[in-house]
């Protein structure tokens, strides 16, 4: 099509960039048509990303026009959880939300609130902006937003700081790959084909997953460890490494504290004892251990799939410290990579500037207990953004009671009609990030980008801080009187960059790091910490933990509950967000020799169960499983099981040890078959133990 052609037909494309919560932040290219969205597709302008997006983000338009888009302020009728609202004005909505505010604070205090917001956008704009400042200048209960990542980070942040990692480009000069905890092909897609590359050029590859991932086909080893074990297979490589004088002393003596604690913690765990508590192959553990100690540049992607268990701190903590007794630092291709969002040293407080009052503090993974076991005040409100927390919070029935409560106002501000929001009293309609402006920050790469909208606003729909801002003048309260758009946030927010950067973001839309080469570990980047050495036994942490630091807590199967369940990112969803588009039904991935001891076959249906719920659908028989391991995809809406219970029904709001995170893996289910049977839409399940016909 000429120039001409898009004219007549008002075609362009414009270019932005997805601040969905991925580690790649993809520049978009997208195609509008007549004032709609016709294709999107991906941009070069950004050189790592360069042209390629995932098939997630390359549908989004289905959820921007979709039937479950919200387009106008709903206000509850009927029985909370029938579904039945009806459609309000904005100026009625934002009154009673702000009545219903004041009302709370003058009989319960600001505490009696509390505000539910993570990373739907990981866009700098959609929250900790104008919602922070309300929020705080109104004194409510404040969130420890501790659903994930909590652990990694703590335990990155003691060893190093907010030191940046590898980036994906030099994991080409690497000889050793090493991926653990981390699938690329479902979050982080841009990583892999340097990984090829450096295959390519004969670097080897070791996974560490308990699944046979497309990646781990690919390795040189595959470890599959049983989740949990993390912990221990890191110990055993790291007494190797001292007891067979491999550890790099000068190294460890110049740059590091802590060295003989960690020595000392690891001393129980030969490669043999830890291959038998993670189920896997000693001699492949120590050919890994090998590789490890001899191969260099050799870079470690830590993911986030080794924490989600009660021993995922000190798995974190132990795996990242290996580059540093393996003295694998200060060459190009060489350390470690986890989150680069701290290259930028970006602090919320310096554009939100109004300080935190000192109110009560909830962690969000433990939002079923905070509704209903909180006292003194008790929450009356619940206000949900960038969220779908029955989607993705651990013991899903305990928050789905808690949500149920009548006295209860619960506000919800999304995109599309969620889960949570089908519980709510008022429900408002946002943009997305195709409808407003954001800046987008890579924690992947080492990038910020700027997002533009690229249409006028679905239906009624409003950005966030447009929203906020709102509710804030209703409110009498200074918090959005200088930021009342989303494009004077922006301006604010920019204004607290160093020049040259927002200079540079504004006018090209990209800046690509906040230097001009990627970092060399311990030779153009150090540890942020107060001496600039690694802390490889970190005191504070010592105290915190319940065992104590590089510890390991025994497996939580019994004979009532034998199978791990685990909850893995798939390529459908980004966490929860797009789950309204799954078209059917998920599956249990399950071991054929696991099937096989309970008579199950593919597309059997199956009761996935243990003392906190129970999950109902097909099971689907994968060798890609270990034995002793089943699995239902991370992120699923309650439309994706035939129960309307999801895999986060079976898992308990316990803690981490370090950190305090969610422990979506240590569910121990048993898994047996149902008989279904179909009513008015409605799902009859009869639990069996003995393999019958299936009725439909």
């Amino acid at each position: 099509m000429s120039d001409d052609d898009d004219l007549k037909w008002g075609r362009s494309k414009v270019d932005t960039v997805c601040p969905l919560d991925c580690p790649d932040s993809c520049s978009l290219a997208v195609t509008v048509e007549k004032g709609k969205i016709v294709a999107i597709d991906g941009s070069h302008l950004h050189k790592v990303t360069d042209g390629y997006i995932c098939g997630k983000v390359r549908r989004f338009a289905e959820r921007v026009y979709g039937e479950t888009r919200l387009q106008h302020p709903l206000v509850r009728e009927g029985r909370r959880g029938e579904g039945r609202f009806r459609k309000a004005s904005w100026d009625e909505a934002l009154g009673t939300i702000a009545t219903r505010m004041v009302e709370i604070r003058d009989r319960w205090g600001g505490e009696a609130i509390l505000p539910f917001s993570y990373g739907g956008s990981n866009g700098l704009l959609t929250q900790d902006t104008v919602d922070a400042r309300l929020f705080r200048e109104f004194g409510t209960s404040r969130l420890a937003r501790t659903v994930c990542a909590i652990p990694t980070t703590t335990a990155h942040r003691a060893l190093y700081g907010r030191m940046s990692g590898v980036t994906y480009p030099d994991y080409q000069h690497a000889r050793l790959i090493v991926v653990w905890g981390a699938n690329p092909s479902s979050s982080g897609v841009h990583l892999v084909p340097h990984i090829k590359a450096a295959q390519k050029a004969g670097a080897a590859l070791v996974v560490l997953d308990p699944r046979r991932t497309n990646l781990a086909r690919q390795a040189d080893i595959h470890l599959a460890l049983k989740p949990g074990t993390d912990v221990v297979v890191a110990l055993a490589l790291h007494r190797y490494l001292f007891e067979h004088d491999l550890a790099d002393e000068q190294f460890l003596a110049e740059h590091t504290h802590g060295a003989e604690q960690l020595r000392e913690r690891a001393r129980e765990w030969t490669l043999d004892r830890a291959a038998v508590v993670a189920g896997i192959d000693p001699e492949l553990l120590e050919n890994f251990a090998e590789m490890y100690a001899d191969i260099s540049p050799a870079v470690l992607r830590c993911g986030w799939g080794l924490e989600r268990n009660r021993n995922g701190g000190n798995a974190a903590l132990a795996v990242l410290a290996l580059p540093a007794v393996a003295g694998k630092f200060g060459v190009r291709g060489g350390g470690f990579s986890m989150s680069n969002s701290a290259a930028w040293n970006l602090v919320p407080d310096s554009w939100i500037e109004t300080p935190e009052p000192d109110t009560r503090i909830v962690k969000m993974h433990q939002l079923g207990k905070a509704l209903l076991e909180h006292r003194d005040p008790a929450i009356q409100m619940l206000f949900v953004y960038n969220c779908n927390p029955v989607a993705t919070m651990p013991n899903q029935n305990r928050v789905l009671k808690g949500l149920a409560r009548e006295d209860l106002f619960t506000v919800v501000f999304d995109q599309v009609m969620t889960d949570t929001a089908k519980l709510a009293d008022v429900v408002l309609p946002a943009t997305t990030f195709l409808e407003s402006y954001d800046v987008a920050v890579s924690y992947g790469l080492t990038s910020l980008q700027l997002a533009r909208p690229v249409i006028d606003a679905v239906g009624e729909s409003r950005p966030n801080v447009e929203v906020f801002a709102e509710l804030a003048a209703r409110l009498g309260l200074e918090a959005g009187r200088d930021q009342t758009t989303d494009a004077e946030a922006l301006l604010h927010l920019t204004n607290a960059l160093p020049k040259e950067i927002r200079r540079n973001l504004m006018d090209t839309g990209a800046v690509t790091g906040p230097t001009d080469a990627a970092p060399i570990q311990f030779s153009d980047v150090f540890p942020r910490t107060t001496d600039r050495k690694v802390q490889l036994f970190p005191e504070a942490l010592e105290r915190g933990s319940p065992e104590g630091l590089y510890r390991y807590r025994e497996d939580l199967a019994t004979s009532d509950y034998p199978l791990t369940l685990i909850s893995p990112a798939t390529e459908k969803t980004i966490n929860s967000t797009l789950g309204e588009l799954r078209a059917r039904v998920a599956s249990l991935q399950m071991h054929p020799d696991d099937a096989a001891d309970r008579g199950l076959s593919t597309g059997d249906m199956v009761r996935i169960s243990n003392a906190l719920g129970e999950v109902h659908a097909p099971v689907r028989l994968n060798a890609d499983m270990r034995r002793g391991t089943v699995g239902l995809p991370k992120g699923l809406w309650r439309m994706s099981t035939f129960n309307g219970s999801t895999a986060n029904a079976l898992v308990s709001d316990e803690l981490t040890d370090i950190g305090g995170g969610a422990v979506f893996n240590d569910a121990r289910v048993e898994v047996a078959r149902v008989v279904t049977a179909s009513f008015d839409k409605q799902h009859l399940a009869i639990w069996t133990t003995e393999p019958v016909e299936q009725v439909h």
